[in-house]
Order: structure tokens, then C-alpha cells, then sequence
């Protein structure tokens, strides 16, 4: 597939030039970060370096020294810039204050344009803060959109709903079978037992995948800690729960969307909304098929819904942007967008039975919010996949 990535001839112009800053880029497994950085390495027309730390036995910082002096050899052998690319880097103990080091010397030596990537948003920010503040710029891959997967594999709307945008499980479609368990060992099970169980002390590791698991089988669905506890074996408490849901977020697999509250502070919310980031993480481990799930109007409905709130975490700035639920007793809103002061309600008409808009009543407690519709006779659901969500957030 000869296809690039609009982040690609992006970071490839601010790598063209010499670079005062560390270019970082974060994002899931499976999303096209290393064939960015290849894409890169191939056309800037100077040498480069590359180096990936995804190994089963994590390297030491000696490992990133080791790099930084292929480069510097590298420069000096032609007498102009070198591009160093790291992949993986918060797999390397001490990678921060490491490469802090390499990159403060570079006034003495060669001019080295460093790009890095991780696949853990959690560990590559904590060292980026802890060590590297006003050193780095941060650029964000996300999962594949719809406009990207129309493009490259010629998917229409339904196919990546319930595909979800990996571009290796492309060339499984035709059987659904073999798609699913590429989809659940190839890249699930890499991602929960090589990076989520690497970021920090798990005591129960079986519980992370068993909430994961748990997490697939209800997409868009608020959840109470409570009921989660009841359904997994040796569970814990609620405050291991909401640790792990964070570890998994900061993976890119699923998000547990607190309740909105303007002006209140509110603790962590007791019933998170369950949003995985990426459609194919819940269909490869669901019984049904393409059609099935088609045939079946409110699983379909949780997909397009699952499918907007993906959308969302995927394009929004969790800096910027923070993005949450609502819900009043029967009444609920799918999802609050805010920014400063502006405040967007998301109403998404899937089709599904069985839940109260509370559109009007949200609207009544926050006068100052504005409404947006998602399908039925809102944003046409294409329409609305095919541009970034800011684009409708004015």
C-alpha cells in the first residue's frame, strides 16, 4: 500500500529545516507511526538513523547513547544534518534524562534532527515533562479516520464502522473470521501484555484484560464501578478499577468519560461512559458479523455512537478540549465538549431505542451551551467522520 498520512508531509517540513525542539510523536500501535517516520526518512534528502527499542527485554539508557553516536558519525562522515528516529522510546529505562543530556550537547557537535515515538501517551508525557520541558513538540497520530480508510482500501461507511481503521487487518476483511483473531492476538494482546502492563506496577494484570474484555462487550454504556466489580473475578475495589480504566486510556484502547459539571468541583465519577478508541477493538471480540451487527438495531446504534465518541477522543486536544457525559435521572446527553467558557452538547440519533434525550433539560441548566445533532436529521454521520470535530465546534 502506497498510501501517506496527512501527518506525514507535516512533520516532514519541520524536519527539513534545522529544528530547535525534540519532535515527538505519540499514538497507538497499528497506526502508521513508524511508517510515518520511514516515509520521512526516505524522501528528506539528508542521512538518517533509525532505531526501534520494541524488544521483549527493555533496553538501558546505554542503549540511546549507542544511537546518538551512530548519528554523530554519521554527521561527521558527511559534513551536514543527520535525522535520528527512535521508535518505542518509553520502552528504555531512564529514556528521558538520557536523551536531556545527548540533546543539550548537541551545540559542541553535529546538528542531529531527532524524532521520537511511543505507543504510551502516559509514560512518553511523564518523561517529557519530568525532563524535557520546552524541549520537545508534541504531535498526536491518532486511529485512522474514515476519509483515510475510503481513500487507501476504498471502505465505505458501514465497512469502517465495523472495521474500525487498522490498516493491517485490511487484507483480513474477506474473512471475518481470521480478521478477528488477527485483530485480538496481533495487536490487543501485543498492546495489553507489551505496553499496558509496562507502565506501571500491575498487581492484578488478569483483571486489566478481563476489564478490557468487559469494557468490548459494552460500548457507549455508563457503567458504575459497582456493577463492573460484580462482573470480574478478583476485582479489587473501585479505586483499582478506575486506575487500571486510566492505564488503558493512556494505551489509546478505552476511555471512561466522567460526568459534566460546570462550576462544581465533582470527584471521579462512580458510573464512567465506556468509549473505546477504535471500533475494531470491539467487533473483533463480538460474536457477530458484519451483517449480523447490521441486522441487530441497537448494537449497531451503540457502534455509531461508540464511533463519535472514538471520533472525538481521537481529534480533540485533551489540553484544549475536555469531554465528558451527562446524564439526570432518565435524562442523558451523549456527550459535552468544552473549552474555556463554550460548552456543545452531542446528541447522536443512531437509532437506538430505549434512552431519553436530555438535550432540552441540559440546555435548560446550561443556557449558554449550544446543541449538536449527530445522524437522523442532524450532521449526516459521513459528513460528520469525514471532517475533525472542530469543524463543527464554532
Amino acid at each position: 500500500m502506497n498510501y501517506e498520512r496527512p501527518l506525514a508531509a507535516s512533520l516532514r517540513v519541520l524536519l527539513s529545516s534545522p529544528t530547535p525542539v525534540i519532535h515527538v510523536l505519540i499514538g497507538a500501535r497499528q497506526v502508521g507511526k513508524t511508517t510515518i517516520a520511514r516515509q520521512i526518512q526516505e524522501s528528506l534528502p539528508i542521512p538518517a538513523v533509525y532505531a526501534t527499542a520494541d524488544s521483549p527485554l527493555p533496553p538501558d539508557a546505554a542503549w540511546i547513547e549507542t544511537q546518538w553516536r551512530r548519528a554523530v558519525a554519521e554527521a561527521s562522515g558527511t559534513g551536514g544534518p543527520v535525522l535520528l528516529v527512535l521508535d518505542e522510546l518509553q520502552k528504555v529505562r531512564g529514556w528521558s534524562e538520557t536523551l536531556k543530556l545527548a540533546w543539550d550537547s548537541r551545540a559542541a557537535g553535529p546538528e542531529i534532527r531527532l524524532l521520537i515515538l511511543g505507543s504510551s501517551a502516559l509514560l512518553m508525557q511523564e518523561g517529557l515533562t519530568e525532563s524535557l520541558a520546552g524541549r520537545f513538540f508534541l504531535h498526536r497520530c491518532p486511529h485512522w479516520g474514515f476519509p483515510e480508510c475510503r481513500h487507501a482500501f476504498g471502505w465505505s461507511l458501514n465497512q469502517w464502522l465495523y472495521f474500525g481503521g487498522y490498516p493491517g487487518g485490511a487484507s483480513f476483511m474477506g474473512d471475518e473470521a481470521i480478521w478477528k483473531r488477527y485483530i485480538t492476538d496481533s495487536l490487543i494482546e501485543t498492546v495489553l501484555a507489551r505496553d499496558v502492563l509496562q507502565m506501571a506496577k500491575i498487581t492484578k494484570p488478569a483483571l486489566i484484560r478481563h476489564l478490557f474484555a468487559l469494557a468490548a462487550t459494552l460500548p457507549a454504556q455508563s457503567v458504575s464501578y459497582t456493577k463492573m466489580l460484580g462482573q470480574l473475578q478478583d476485582a479489587g475495589n473501585t479505586t483499582t478499577l478506575a486506575h487500571y480504566l486510566k492505564l488503558l486510556e493512556s494505551a489509546f484502547l478505552v476511555s471512561g468519560l466522567e460526568l459534566f459539571s460546570r462550576g462544581v468541583q465533582r470527584k471521579r465519577g462512580s458510573s464512567p461512559k465506556l468509549i473505546l478508541w477504535n471500533n475494531a477493538l470491539v467487533n473483533a471480540l463480538s460474536t457477530r458479523t458484519l451483517a449480523q451487527s447490521l441486522a441487530d438495531t441497537i448494537w449497531w446504534g451503540r457502534l455509531v455512537e461508540n464511533a463519535v465518541g472514538a471520533h472525538l477522543c481521537n481529534s480533540l486536544n485533551s489540553v484544549e478540549y475536555s469531554l465528558t457525559t451527562w446524564r439526570e435521572r432518565d435524562r442523558e446527553v451523549d456527550f459535552v465538549v468544552a473549552r474555556g467558557r463554550d460548552v456543545w452538547a452531542i446528541e447522536v440519533k443512531s437509532g437506538r431505542s430505549g434512552k431519553s434525550s436530555g438535550l432540552a433539560r441540559f440546555r435548560s441548566r446550561y443556557p449558554k451551551s449550544r446543541a449538536l445533532l449527530v445522524g437522523g436529521q442532524g450532521i449526516p454521520l459521513e459528513e460528520f467522520f469525514s471532517r475533525e470535530p472542530v469543524a463543527f465546534l464554532s
